[in-house]
């Protein structure tokens, strides 16, 4: 039929997915957390992250089979719609809405901090203003980051990260021989080991798997999605999971103190420093700088398209976030509104106190993600099709690591974030008129 619409191809394989998957969280992710998590968890960051993987590994087997039972959704807040109804789908829209605010202002915030590590004597605040209004007139005039440019930042991640592991190896070695290279001390030091400490460096740890649940998105372009998408997505984070933790673990054999940082926010610069000098130490700068950069660029622009698509649908007001701009087809408004909050958020958070409110909203609706795979499969699936596996025991386990991690958030993170939570709950009751009608639906064309 000439007139039929056009349709997405399914063009993708699985080591598409894999690859895409790889860059969206990028290889390095783990290294910005290094100084913060090996002082929280009191010395065991790489263990942090290795229980941290678990949970997110349950996580994405859910995100993995609800995306292949809704192809065409890939988020929380449609598999909660599906799971349960729409209130509690809004409510974890509404959680990763937080989620997707602060993205900015943690790059922003660190890329300000490399800055100032290389260039001292600015105050970093102004360093976010520069950033702040850099990223925002690129995303105004419509500038658009490409998966080529992505998959060009990894490349470039790996060619600092890989000489840095080399580079350890042969430091620990010469020092310390074999038993500078392994030891059971990074996993677990009796001097210092404390349960409290390290269940909240996990929770600050998991960050690192932040953008997983962005290969549910491509369901609708992959082949054979019931399986590839699940496949991938658990991948990617057992991927991420071993090789950030053996960047930390070789980050903490070369520097096993976790209390002496000389800024404990870029500390993993320093120990760059000690295996590979100078050229090491401003390789690490640049590329941290790079990265930050462009995962701020990007999710300013689809924060702002979320806002929009909020705006079109009648969630938030029209006039304001629904405006594009006739000449450039972007979100104006919506950007300058983003820029405008993440530099207010500079201002009054820090990088882990930015971190953790991610995590806030990110657990809640991953909590409610696996709590849906329950729902829909278990409890509403055929009865002789049940299994007590994969349907109830594995998604449960998900919770309930999940609900751990966020319990064992900061105070302050869980008091700000529940206000953030209690709004959404008045906002969705004055929208539908004291829970008389069902919120609208979104279509965002954004990974909600």
């Amino acid at each position: 039929m000439p007139n039929a619409p056009a349709q997405l191809r399914r063009a993708l394989s699985l080591w598409d997915l894999i690859l895409y998957g790889i860059i969206l969280i990028m290889p390095i992710a783990a290294v910005p957390l290094f100084g913060l998590v090996q002082q929280i968890s009191s010395g065991h960051a790489v263990t942090a992250i290795l229980l941290s993987m678990v949970a997110m590994v349950l996580t994405a087997t859910s995100y993995g089979r609800m995306a292949a039972r809704f192809p065409a959704a890939g988020s929380a807040y449609t598999f909660v719609r599906q799971g349960f109804n729409g209130y509690l789908g809004f409510l974890a829209g509404w959680a990763m809405l937080l989620d997707y605010m602060l993205v900015p202002v943690v790059c922003v915030l660190y890329a300000a901090l490399t800055i100032e590590r290389v260039l001292p004597g600015v105050p970093y605040w102004i360093w976010c203003l520069a950033i702040i209004l850099l990223i925002t007139i690129v995303n105004l005039i419509g500038v658009r980051s490409t998966a080529n440019a992505n998959l060009a930042m990894m490349l470039a991640t790996l060619f600092v990260i890989v000489p840095f592991m080399i580079l350890a190896v042969r430091w620990l070695f010469l020092r310390q021989g074999w038993g500078g290279l392994f030891s059971i001390q990074p996993f677990y030091n009796p001097q210092s080991f404390h349960w409290p400490s390290l269940a909240a460096g996990t929770a600050l740890a998991a960050l690192t798997y932040g953008g997983f649940d962005g290969v549910s998105t491509l369901s609708e372009e992959v082949e054979n999605p019931q399986r590839n998408i699940l496949l991938a997505t658990v991948f990617v984070c057992v991927f991420t999971g071993i090789f950030g933790g053996l960047q930390i673990y070789l980050a903490q054999r070369v520097h096993p103190a976790f209390n002496d940082f000389a800024n404990v926010e870029t500390a993993y610069m320093d120990v760059t420093r000690v295996v590979g000098g100078g050229w090491l130490f401003g390789a690490m700068a640049a590329i941290l700088i790079v990265t930050n950069l462009g995962s701020a660029l990007t999710a300013q622009a689809g924060i702002s398209r979320l806002l929009y698509g909020m705006g079109r649908d009648g969630v938030l007001p029209r006039r304001l976030f629904g405006y594009v701009h006739p000449r450039t087809s972007v979100p104006a408004f919506n950007l300058a509104l983003v820029g405008i909050l993440a530099f207010l958020g500079c201002l009054v958070l820090n990088y882990e106190k930015a971190a953790e409110l991610i995590n806030f909203g990110a657990f809640l609706a991953f909590i409610g993600v696996n709590a849906s795979v329950v729902s829909i499969f278990y409890f509403r699936g055929p009865r002789d099709r049940r299994n007590l596996l994969t349907d109830l025991l594995l998604p449960v386990s998900g919770l309930l690591f999940c609900l751990v991690i966020w319990w064992n958030l900061s105070n302050m993170a869980k008091i700000v974030g529940s206000l953030w939570f209690a709004g959404g709950l008045i906002y969705l009751a004055i929208l539908t008129r004291g829970f008389r009608s069902l919120p609208a639906k979104l279509d965002t064309g954004f990974n909600l």
